[in-house]
């Protein structure tokens, strides 16, 4: 008939520029899809679709101008870089659209209407979108209309290794629950969804994907284990303790705890470059080598000198004492100044070290590397250790070195046992008082 509209076929495009609403090139009833579809507007969807959109599967193509940082070379553009506009095109589809915002009732009535669940034009399906956004009631319904739980992406991750935050579980389950695959290495880098649940912390999707057969020791590209990379991962604070329940859960299930990567990094190396001493010393107990050296020559003593004064909240010191009382080598004596000069700002961290000689020869030259705002700062610490320089360690201090030296290696757990008040077993495993003596 001559008064109905024209379905619409092809691609829809949407134009978008920076800061602006979109702009569609064939008219306002494909903004007022895409829309509809981006905020869950049912009831405005349905007739859209009824007028128009009859086809379920037509590809958005949506074009956008972005700003991107590029680095130039500082004879060009000077130390840093400039912004440039760049056009950017993304494929996707409606299903992609309504899963990726977490709309149930768009998800089901595109399915109705015969949406393809597996359709990934732009590289990410719609489960792939779902399981991004933590939408659990949307990836459970695309599995319901048999979507693939093991589709791969454009940069070959599954579903399973887009489950990536705590709020994703329900996905996880649902996936596992539809057949998905606990062993697929993904991406560049390998990685299983164990590796992933371990880089972001996340001990329920690890205890979820063992419990389903995930070998707890497999590597990834870089030659990591679960373990390794959930020690090496860049956690906030607040994240700390769950990723310890992890590592704990990992132990349990038989991961080698002295692992080495591609650089012969161990757990212990990582989790000591973040100042972790509950991490480290969970390590420590189930057997990691304090003296483990990389292919930098790098002990874990070295990793965490190496970061102390920039994460000082992490108590530093505690790492250290923890690798000095299972065996770790201290620093070369001829190195101790460069250690004082990377942690001065960190006392605590040089005391515990300073006595774990049993005398070290102190040098007022070593003033020049302390910065006099930190020397100020920390006047008590460091008087009491230049003032040393004219004089011998007290008798406390030899009988201490002289007992951790017969008890090596094993001061954690001997000194424990000593018929000490606990002030003086404190002592022993080189508590910091605030001064040397």
């Amino acid at each position: 008939m001559d008064g109905q509209p024209e379905p619409v076929r092809g691609r829809l495009q949407i134009f978008q520029k920076m800061e602006k609403e979109p702009q569609a090139r064939d008219g306002s009833p494909v903004l007022e899809y895409h829309a509809a579809l981006v905020t869950g507007d049912l009831e405005h969807l349905k007739p859209l679709m009824d007028k128009f959109f009859q086809d379920a599967n037509v590809v958005f193509e949506i074009k956008k101008d972005e700003m991107v940082w590029q680095v130039k070379s500082p004879a060009t553009f000077g130390l840093s870089g400039l912004w440039t506009l760049e056009y950017k095109r993304e494929l996707t589809t409606p299903l992609c659209i309504a899963a990726a915002q977490g709309h149930t009732a768009c998800v089901r009535h595109l399915l109705g209407r015969g949406a393809d669940p597996d359709a990934s034009p732009g590289g990410r399906g719609a489960l792939h979108e779902a399981c991004l956004g933590s939408h659990t009631a949307c990836a459970r319904l695309l599995l319901q209309h048999r979507a693939d739980p093991d589709l791969l992406s454009a940069e070959g991750l599954a579903p399973l290794h887009l489950c990536r935050t705590a709020a994703s579980l329900g996905c996880a389950q649902a996936l596992l629950e539809h057949g998905a695959s606990v062993q697929l290495e993904g991406g560049t880098s390998r990685d299983t969804p164990l590796h992933v649940a371990a880089q972001r912390g996340l001990d329920e999707h690890a205890r979820l994907y063992l419990n389903r057969g995930a070998r707890v020791d497999a590597r990834n590209g870089h030659g990591e284990t679960a373990l390794s990379a959930a020690c090496g991962a860049a956690l906030r604070p607040d994240e700390h303790a769950r990723c310890l329940r992890l590592c704990t859960l990992l132990l349990r299930h038989g991961a080698a705890a002295d692992t080495r990567d591609e650089d012969e990094r161990s757990p212990l190396h990582k989790a000591c470059g973040h100042a972790r001493p509950g991490l480290a010393r969970l390590l420590l107990l189930h057997g990691a080598d304090a003296r483990a050296l990389d292919y930098g020559g790098a002990s874990p003593l070295a990793r965490v000198l190496q970061t102390a004064a920039c994460a000082p909240e992490g108590e530093p010191q505690l790492t250290v004492q923890e690798l000095l009382n299972h065996g770790s080598p201290t620093v070369w004596p001829d190195a101790f100044p460069k250690v004082l000069k990377s942690c001065a700002a960190v006392p605590t961290v040089i005391e515990v070290l300073f006595n774990s000689y049993s005398q070290l020869r102190v040098s007022e030259s070593w003033k020049d590397v302390i910065p006099e705002e930190v020397f100020q700062m920390h006047q008590a610490f460091y008087r009491s250790l230049f003032a040393l320089a004219h004089t011998p360690r007290c008798l406390q201090h030899l009988c201490r070195c002289a007992i951790r030296k017969s008890f090596g290696r094993k001061c954690f757990s001997l000194v424990p046992l000593l018929p000490l008040p606990e002030s003086l077993q404190n002592y022993l495993l080189l508590e910091p008082e605030g001064v040397l003596h």
